[in-house]
């Protein structure tokens, strides 16, 4: 990995800490951040429903909700990510690092729309959260059509490097045996993070066709919403 490499994902990781400081600046703000990542994640559990009641790709429908595309506040694992970064040259190959940045430049560009999003609202969330019809209104009012397809095509270059990465039994089982070290470094939540994805993925036997239905899906879900649809959570 090249020092320019390094620097890209970091830069990535330092984006998502600014977003987050921003949040923690503005009570409002943060408020209404979580009402938007509360209302995507109804929204991904119902649009991916029929994927995760399918044994074949329950465990990597349960990854790509929670671990890669969630809600989820990945303080933890970003700032042991960002620890690694000048070390990754020596622990992983080439492709696996290009993984990494990319996985970087969705979570920076995700944190980046999600407050937005919050900033865009027109009403504040009531008690059911945010309103199918002012996320739609704020999805419009943010725009970037090229961001979002970003997005999308970051998401689904992720999925298809992990499952590439999967077919290596010599990578999953020195994952594995990363276990120990891992929690004596302090790396735990990463050490989940890249466990339970290979575990997932690779259980899946192959993601093409998955990974195929999610940017499907997410790209029909964006068009409708730039065209003046506002998709129900639940």
């Amino acid at each position: 990995m090249s020092s320019a490499q390094a620097q890209a994902i970091l830069a990535e990781l330092a984006a998502v800490e600014r977003e987050r400081e921003r949040r923690a600046a503005d009570a409002a703000l943060a408020a209404r951040v979580t009402a938007i990542k509360h209302y995507q994640q109804q929204r991904l559990a119902a649009s991916y429903a029929d994927l995760r009641a399918t044994p074949r790709y329950r465990e990597a429908t349960a990854f790509f909700l929670e671990e890669l595309y969630g809600p989820g506040d990945f303080v933890q694992r970003d700032a042991q990510f960002a620890r690694i970064v000048p070390a990754m040259a020596r622990l992983f190959p080439a492709d696996v690092v290009d993984m990494v940045a990319a996985l970087a430049r969705l979570h920076a560009l995700s944190e980046r729309f999600d407050t937005a999003m919050a900033a865009a609202l027109d009403e504040e969330p009531g008690e059911g959260g945010v309103s199918a019809a002012a996320y739609g209104r704020a999805w419009r009012a943010v725009g970037d059509a090229a961001g979002r397809e970003r997005q999308i095509a970051l998401l689904v270059h992720v999925g298809m490097a992990l499952d590439r990465h999967t077919r290596s039994r010599v990578l999953r089982a020195s994952l594995h045996m990363m276990r120990v070290p891992a929690r004596a470094a302090g790396l735990e939540a990463l050490q989940h993070f890249l466990e339970r994805g290979f575990d997932a993925f690779g259980a899946m036997g192959g993601a093409r066709e998955f990974m195929q239905q999610v940017g499907e899906r997410e790209r029909a879900l964006a068009a409708q919403l730039f065209d003046g649809g506002s998709p129900a959570a639940r």
